[in-house]
């Protein structure tokens, strides 16, 4: 029987079997068993096989290939076997060799893993080597390359970040020059926000180089502009307080906004109170604002006064409570201001609560007690008449006394004159002059009228005191300086109308502590430009300091 091809199937490989028969051999043919074949094959043994038959078998299982020739020798056979089972075991090392090169061909993960940690040494060993400690860094994504980092670095010198600033914010490290940095400055340049501003915006706050210009900064400014902001005050207002950009369009800024509303301050001026001081967004109003508004309550200022006076003055709602409001109130009442002036007083110069106090009022005390010998009780009063006496410069007070005793004024006169009317040193002293000159020379009156009201100098000339004296004159009244000045324009007209005055009226000197609180609760209005003021135009521009 000759059998030509026999294949079968079996697991979990495909098994393919092909017989062969040899050449005629002169050797006894081996039977097939159906023990051995018949089970692959599928073949019934016929009888009758003759001798001289030999075998050649060749299988593939699972792509592996081997071959064993049957011959009739026993030991042929073993030796075939056994050589065809160690051509197996080496098709089997080859073909794990070939399994393991194809299957690992790429790194592996824990090789990728140490290839990063190399890169990332690399690029804290140049951080290091520039003085800039990378401890923060781990965890945070950074460039592959100490060469991508040393161009981050060097972009964020060109922005005028030292190295010292990076310490500050070493996060900034694992921003994208392109990604990140580029759009934020890009779109913060085309709001308006001045470049020779960047440097210091990014030292207060540069997690703005985070941020999403969509998502993160272009709502907020929106929402700056929706408080009444007018979109050429956005800039300033993000120049003075870059931190508004990171806040919660409806946390602290919408209940901060809320409260100042609700005390009194008018929703027309809140556009103009954030952009002189946008730091109230970011106040909270349980912890800031209200104490402090509730302080001053207490104190005697009415509610609607203070939100007046957060309208005029919105900077004095970042006075500490604690660390200087208090202190500086009690200060006040160390140095002989009465409490009941104390209203009056903050009302009139709010920044005397948020200054340091203490040192100012030695100062002015030693320099009056040296000048014009002037008693350290009094300086309670000179803080009641005129509460900005505090902030004074020593160089404009001592020219003002100058020009007082030049006129005339003995130190006795000057010191009665400076108690009576603090204003005298602070006021223009080119308009100074030309009150004077027009007392001297067509009033015509003694300096000691000056003296009991000093407060002379405090009238603009042309509007106030030329048109009253002249009417003096018409009518032909002799009255003192202060019927003539202290008074309304309606009251004036009054007087003019009595034929004769028998009782000197007086009313009180307005240089002394008689503020009118309900001044200060009505809606503010425009003030026009008065011809006598402070001096604000001193020729060597040392003057005092006003708010």
């Amino acid at each position: 029987m000759k059998i030509r091809f026999c294949s079968g199937f079996t697991k979990p490989g495909f098994l393919l079997v092909h017989f062969e028969p040899p050449s005629f051999l002169a050797v006894r043919s081996r039977s097939l068993s159906d023990s051995t074949y018949g089970n692959l094959c599928n073949h019934k043994k016929r009888p009758g096989i003759g001798i001289g038959v030999g075998l050649t078998v060749q299988c593939a299982i699972a792509n592996r290939r081997f071959s064993s020739r049957s011959v009739d020798s026993p030991r042929r056979e073993r030796s075939s076997r056994s050589s065809s089972s160690s051509g197996r075991d080496r098709d089997k090392d080859k073909d794990k060799g070939r399994g393991s090169q194809s299957l690992y061909s790429r790194p592996s993960l824990l090789d990728m893993n140490k290839d990063k940690a190399a890169n990332r040494a690399k690029v804290y060993e140049f951080l290091r080597g520039i003085g800039i400690v990378p401890d923060e860094l781990d965890g945070l994504e950074l460039p592959v390359t100490a060469d991508v980092m040393k161009e981050r670095v060097e972009f964020l010198h060109k922005l005028g970040l030292t190295i010292e600033d990076i310490n500050n914010y070493p996060l900034v490290l694992g921003c994208s020059v392109k990604k990140n940095m580029v759009p934020v400055l890009d779109y913060l340049g085309k709001l308006g926000v001045r470049k020779s501003t960047f440097t210091e915006f990014l030292r207060r706050y540069p997690q703005v180089l985070h941020a999403s210009v969509v998502i993160d900064l272009a709502p907020v400014v929106k929402y700056l502009q929706g408080l009444d902001i007018k979109p050429t005050d956005v800039p300033r207002v993000l120049e003075r307080y870059p931190e508004v950009l990171g806040f919660k369009l409806e946390g602290t800024m919408s209940t901060s906004v809320a409260y100042l509303v609700g005390i009194g301050v008018a929703r027309r001026e809140i556009g103009g109170v954030l952009t002189r001081y946008p730091e109230i967004l970011g106040m909270r109003v349980a912890r800031i604002i209200k104490p402090l508004v509730e302080y001053l309550e207490g104190l005697g200022i009415p509610k609607l006064a203070v939100a007046r006076l957060i309208e005029k003055r919105p900077h004095i709602l970042g006075f500490e409570l604690a660390d200087t409001v208090k202190p500086n109130v009690q200060i006040l009442q160390d140095f002989n201001v009465r409490e009941t002036c104390l209203p009056s007083i903050i009302a009139q110069y709010p920044e005397i609560i948020g200054i340091d106090l203490k040192p100012k009022l030695e100062t002015q005390k030693k320099l009056l007690c040296s000048a014009i010998d002037l008693n350290p009780e009094d300086i309670g009063s000179l803080i009641e008449r005129m509460p900005q006496f505090v902030s004074l410069s020593e160089s404009p007070m001592l020219k003002h006394i100058d020009f007082l005793t030049k006129c005339g004024f003995s130190n006795d006169q000057t010191r009665e004159m400076v108690v009576g009317c603090p204003q005298v040193l602070a006021l223009n002293l080119g308009i100074m002059k030309l009150s004077y000159e027009y007392f001297k020379k067509e009033m015509r009156r003694p300096l000691q009228d000056l003296v009991d009201f000093p407060a002379f100098f405090t009238y603009g000339l042309e509007s106030t005191v030329k048109p009253r004296h002249k009417k003096i004159i018409k009518k032909g009244i002799k009255c003192s300086l202060a019927w003539m000045l202290n008074c309304s324009d309606d009251k004036f007209e009054q007087r003019m109308s009595y034929d004769t005055i028998d009782i000197e009226e007086v009313e009180s000197d307005p240089s002394s502590s008689s503020f009118d609180m309900s001044t200060l609760m009505q809606p503010e209005r425009e003030e026009p430009d008065s011809d006598s003021e402070y001096d604000e135009e001193e020729e060597d521009d040392d003057d005092e300091e006003f708010a």
